[in-house]
């Protein structure tokens, strides 16, 4: 039988038996490790952490380098299982460099293998994958996420409680030299997302200085976010491309709005559902919010409107940043067109951001006549996979018309 080998994003189903997953990496020591972890996306406690201290825990079992995982045995609190993969923190400065490779194995099944990217940002953890429910069975998702925050980090992400590792070696202060220090505003306040949200401090720090370089670090804003929920979208939300995109978007607030928090709105065909993701529960948070909405040909005007009725209410000061992400053409131009004219004089500035497989015409070229200029109004193409573009530039085409808008 021949091997499959799988890409960031990509899932597979899995049979109810048990699955052998191997990790190798090249040139550094790591621990492997798993976390059993409940549908709020948290450990139900410290001992759904299993590592060579603690190596079995309800049909989840570590030895060396191989997790193993016998599903049926693994009990219905459990919603998903993480496999981990960290630098030995014995071994001082120690980061990742080479991707790690996944080996993943079933009797009878053809085997599996999931190369992560390599690292470049001093990450000592990395979440490979992850086993979840879904439709009564399992499957794999291929995830190649790190961290360089430390195990503790990732940890705090997922609710377990750890020992502090072992301090470092410093590494050596990194080049400011395409800063302009004279035109660097003041550096932006992180430390709520180091607390709650340590995985996403990479981010955030890069949607910080997209802030400050454009002179807008002091301001604060209630940002909002609206996903399309599509049919067309499914399989953005099954690689987690959906997810990544609203994480990046939490990152971006945790620099505007201080409460760590974002409501989320999705637009499919019946009434916007709206909830909100936050700091302390963003780690598959958009996978377990959609499920609850039904599939159907977005009405993104009725989001819109859910969003501006929501800001109106909660009678913040600050203006309202909307990152409204679209994959194919809204069915209601017109009425578009009109939330936005009827929106321009509230404090609500709107970001469309495209990604998907759709036709995105009418919101690349709203601000395309000089008869029908939207000045609360920008669109970013994101391409149709965000998660390739790097933080820099992802974050300064979010922020470049709205830091505009913002300072006029």
């Amino acid at each position: 039988m021949q091997a499959t080998s799988l890409r960031k994003g990509e899932n597979a189903r899995l049979s109810k038996a048990s699955v052998a997953l191997a990790v190798s990496v090249q040139g550094l020591a790591v621990d492997v490790s798993a976390l059993l972890l409940g549908t709020d996306g948290r450990v139900r406690s410290d001992d759904d952490l299993v590592f060579y201290n603690h190596p079995a825990q309800d049909g989840v079992s570590v030895s060396g380098p191989v997790v193993t995982a016998d599903l049926g045995r693994v009990p219905a609190g459990v919603d998903r299982v993480v496999v981990v993969v960290s630098a030995d923190p014995l071994q001082p400065g120690a980061v990742f460099t080479r991707a790690p490779l996944l080996s993943v194995t079933q009797p009878g099944t053809p085997a599996m293998s999931f190369a992560a990217p390599d690292f470049t940002s001093g990450e000592t953890v990395v979440v490979l994958a992850e086993l979840y429910r879904r439709d009564g069975g399992w499957k794999i998702r291929a995830v190649g996420q790190g961290y360089a925050s430390g195990l503790a980090g990732l940890a705090t992400d997922y609710g377990v409680d750890v020992e502090p590792e072992p301090a470092p070696t410093p590494a050596p202060p990194r080049s400011e030299g395409r800063r302009n220090p004279a035109a660097a505003g003041p550096e932006v306040d992180l430390s709520k997302v180091e607390r709650l949200a340590p995985g996403l401090l990479s981010p955030a720090r890069q949607a910080g200085k997209a802030l400050v370089d454009r002179d807008i670090a002091n301001r604060r804003a209630a940002v909002y976010l609206i996903l399309d929920h599509d049919r067309h979208m499914e399989e953005l939300y099954e690689s987690f491309a959906v997810q990544a995109f609203a994480e990046r978007v939490l990152a971006l607030s945790a620099t505007l709005d201080d409460d760590g928090t974002v409501p989320v709105i999705f637009s499919s065909g019946g009434e916007p559902f709206l909830e909100e993701i936050r700091l302390d529960n963003h780690r598959g948070r958009i996978g377990r919010l959609h499920t609850q909405v039904d599939w159907g040909w977005g009405n993104v005007a009725d989001a819109m409107r859910r969003a501006v009725g929501h800001y109106q209410e909660s009678g913040a000061a600050d203006p309202a940043f909307v990152v409204t992400q679209v994959g194919d053409e809204p069915w209601d131009k017109s009425e578009v067109r009109s939330l936005l004219q009827n929106t321009a004089s509230l404090g609500v500035f709107w970001l469309f951001v495209g990604f998907g497989r759709g036709k995105l015409a009418f919101y690349k070229n709203l601000n395309a006549s000089a008869s029908a200029t939207f000045t609360n109004v920008a669109f970013y193409d994101a391409s149709k996979n965000p998660g390739s573009v790097p933080d820099e530039r992802f974050y300064a085409g979010l922020v470049d018309a709205f830091a505009v808008w913002l300072r006029g």
